[in-house]
């Protein structure tokens, strides 16, 4: 396969099996906004809770395909997630986006979680560059200063967890049940630079910018370690409270980190090698990555097509290309759309996870498709 190839598939990856899932399958005409579970067999749970992260990954993925397909059906669709977001996830008491919904879009937690925050941000800064809508602008400025206010650490570095409603400190602070209850996490931040990165794009202030360089020093000092590796949990003071490692996230984090530092024309390309090296510790012979998760195999081809741009090494489009293979033939559900949540031990699909819900959402898969239309 080609570079051409690559690019072509992805478009149609996206188009036919990605984003056609989600316009025809999970736009709640009752109550409003988009269901929030479909699950690994494919069936509805329309009173499903709404997740802010799901919502704010649907407003992105959207607002993305219109800005680089400039299909209409696909900005319609980014408008539906944007309205919802404002109308039922702001809180217009507190500030921030809630935790969750119930199905009728009435508030269900409404702790003040930092990943959610920078979701948010990251789907209102895309909606802004593909409408000029200032409305957008503004609700994601404000989550700038809110993060800035109540997650940034200016002691440490970097950003906390979580806090109640009222921004108050939270005794339980996990993203989900199986992550560790600690104070900072590499996921919380590196979804932060992610954000910030797309607000600079829009919003290209003094404030911002600094908040930009500081993250990436805090990426470079203290979240990766030693080994070439992201630490995954940490204490106030950046101390791992364990030794493991994602080699989904070291990959993810290669590409990210270079992004955000070519948008403050720095140069992070060292510590970018590192991290794709240190994930390369778990390449499998089949082209997979890690976990064999969906959202792990979208980052790989990502970071490989990265590593390839950047040293010109065919190898690294080699392991992209093989990466991007191990999806069309093991993730892709070719009946029903959408991907598996992943492949088990035995070869066979994932259907005990969901298809569409709180965490399995349009974003890792139609970003690196969106990315290989872009870059290529």
């Amino acid at each position: 396969m080609t570079s051409i190839e690559l690019k072509n598939n992805a478009q149609h990856l996206l188009e036919d099996v990605i984003l056609k899932f989600w316009q025809t399958r999970m736009v709640d005409t009752k109550r409003g906004g988009f269901y929030g579970r479909i699950d690994g067999h494919n069936t509805l749970h329309p009173d499903a809770p709404k997740g802010a992260v799901l919502n704010a990954r649907i407003l992105w993925s959207f607002a993305a395909a219109a800005r680089v397909l400039h299909h209409t059906s696909y900005r319609i669709l980014a408008a539906r997630a944007y309205d919802y977001l404002m109308q039922r996830f702001i809180d217009r008491e507190q500030g921030g986006v809630y935790w969750s919904l119930n199905a009728d879009g009435t508030p269900l937690d409404t702790h003040k979680q930092i990943y959610a925050q920078a979701f948010a941000l990251y789907g209102l800064a895309e909606y802004n560059r593909l409408t000029g809508n200032q409305e957008a602008l503004q609700a994601a400025i404000d989550l700038f200063y809110l993060i800035e206010k109540h997650g940034r650490d200016r002691v440490f570095g970097g950003y906390t967890e979580a806090t109640t409603r009222d921004w108050q400190p939270l005794d339980d602070m996990r993203l989900s049940e199986k992550d560790e209850n600690t104070v900072k996490s590499q996921n919380t931040n590196l979804h932060v630079l992610e954000a910030y990165t797309n607000l600079y794009r829009v919003w290209p202030t003094e404030k911002l910018h600094e908040a930009l360089h500081a993250l990436i020093d805090t990426f470079e000092q203290r979240i990766i370690l030693p080994s070439g590796h992201l630490g995954l949990f940490f204490d106030m003071e950046w101390n791992p409270t364990n030794n493991h490692f994602s080699a989904g996230h070291d990959i993810e984090c290669s590409w990210l980190l270079k992004e955000a530092a070519d948008v403050l024309s720095r140069n992070c390309d060292p510590t970018v090698y590192r991290l794709a090296k240190a994930a390369c510790e778990q390449l499998h012979s089949d082209g997979s990555l890690g976990e064999l998760d969906w959202w792990t195999q979208a980052e790989t081809v990502v970071g490989f097509v990265n590593q390839w741009q950047m040293t010109n090494d065919q190898l690294q489009m080699t392991h992209a290309l093989r990466a991007f293979d191990y999806i069309q033939t093991r993730l892709v559900d070719r009946e029903h759309g959408e991907w598996y949540w992943g492949i088990l031990p035995d070869g066979t699909p994932n259907t005990s996870n969901d298809k569409a819900g709180f965490w399995k959402c349009p974003y890792h898969n139609s970003r690196m498709c969106l990315e290989l239309i872009e870059r290529l």
